[in-house]
């Protein structure tokens, strides 16, 4: 890779916050994200954000959301972290259902395809291991 293609890995100074966890070690963490200056000290022109993960599981196994959690102080985060927790995961889920469905539109058979149906073999003639399909 030339330098003319490396990214820039400089942090941002003017960004820099300090970072905070809490958890109740059953359903997931809160974030407090404290604005600092590059010595340290409390950045006032800033506000505090606050974040929140957790996961779910499915038969596929786990799934994590993260999310931001509008609220000033911790004591409200703590009280909006289910509701932002469960639009995150409404919003998930229409977006997995979104692929889901156009996963299974890009799917070929072998006569949208032009295969003939009578080249012999297990998987209708196709080979490549789909089982006669092909993705798209």
């Amino acid at each position: 890779m030339s330098e003319q293609q490396m990214p820039d890995m400089s942090m941002d100074v003017a960004t820099l916050y300090q970072e905070e966890s809490f958890t109740d070690g059953q359903v997931g963490e809160i974030r407090r994200l404290t604005p600092v200056t590059t010595d340290g000290s409390r950045d006032e022109t800033r506000s505090v954000r606050f974040t929140g993960s957790t996961q779910i599981m499915t038969s596929a196994g786990p799934i994590p959301l993260s999310f931001e959690i509008e609220a000033d102080t911790l004591e409200q985060a703590v009280a909006a972290f289910g509701k932002h927790a469960q639009d995150k995961l409404e919003e998930t889920t229409r977006k997995l259902e979104e692929m889901r469905k156009e996963q299974a539109s890009g799917i070929l058979t072998p006569d949208q395809l032009g295969g003939g149906g009578g080249q012999g073999g297990a998987g209708g003639g196709m080979g490549g291991g789909l089982g006669g399909f092909q993705m798209r």
